[in-house]
């Protein structure tokens, strides 16, 4: 069995695989000073729960954009799995598609690990949408090329500097306005709500159009992230939402450098 560990900028997402099969994924907080028995503590329980032993495991694969987090996670999977994890970015480490940037080592791990999963699943040009504390655009050719991206701030990032920098304006949820509500605010929420959501929109179907006048042909949207399903209901530009993106991604990765 394989433990796959996605580390974002405010979650940790730790799945269990088998062949091309996700049998369970938990989510933590991400935390850079979190001790490697921290996390088995946390991660024996759930496994407990569901009724794994801890030598199921039998290989591990990190993705990390928190450098601070290897240490930790390396730890975890050689003290409680007796196994040397792989980790994606590290030297010898090898994705499967050329890179064409003129530095390729800026790119996130995540999102070359999308672009893998997208790859293996859909034909064609692609664009994915990652909804995390940032939200990325990342382009893929149909030949599998990673093409390069754009880097937006996420929309919690924009809420909570709405939030921060104005003293009058309440802290609210990301969703639209109440059904039967225009885009034009009839009192403070509504306008924040309709502010934030349809220019969050407008910012995602806006940078669609341009990338895809810049590539000059057609190209499916992919959304993953824990607000795609949501954006994805109120956007056509959106023709498919996978949460397990990543990890996906990550599961190919394993197997193609084992």
């Amino acid at each position: 069995m394989l433990l796959a560990i996605d580390v974002g900028n405010t979650n940790i997402v730790m799945a269990l695989c088998e062949g091309d099969r996700i049998l369970h994924r938990w989510r933590i907080a991400t935390d850079a000073h979190r001790t490697s028995d921290e996390y088995g503590v946390w991660l024996h329980q759930l496994m407990g729960m569901e009724g794994i032993e801890r030598s199921s495991v039998t290989s591990a694969i990190i993705a990390s954009v928190v450098p601070q987090t290897l240490f930790n996670l390396r730890g975890l999977a050689r003290k409680y799995f007796s196994v040397e994890p792989l980790v994606a970015g590290a030297p010898g480490f090898d994705y499967g598609l050329p890179i064409h940037l003129p530095n390729p080592a800026e790119v996130g791990a995540d999102r070359l690990v999308n672009a893998v999963g997208a790859h293996a699943e859909h034909a064609g040009d692609l664009v994915i949408v990652d909804f995390g504390t940032a939200t990325t655009f990342d382009i893929v050719s149909a030949e599998g090329a990673y093409e390069g991206g754009v880097i937006a701030p996420g929309i919690n990032l924009s809420m909570d500097a709405l939030y921060r920098a104005a003293a009058r304006l309440p802290r609210i949820a990301v969703e639209p306005p109440a059904q039967g509500l225009g885009v034009i605010g009839k009192g403070t929420v509504h306008a924040m709500q309709s502010g934030v959501f349809w220019g969050y929109v407008g910012l995602i179907e806006g940078l669609l159009a341009r990338i895809a006048s810049e590539i000059g042909r057609d190209a499916k949207v992919i959304a993953t992230g824990g607000l795609a399903p949501l954006f994805a209901r109120h956007s056509d530009a959106i023709d498919q939402v996978d949460p397990d993106l990543t990890i996906k991604g990550l599961i190919r990765l394993e197997a193609a450098n084992r």
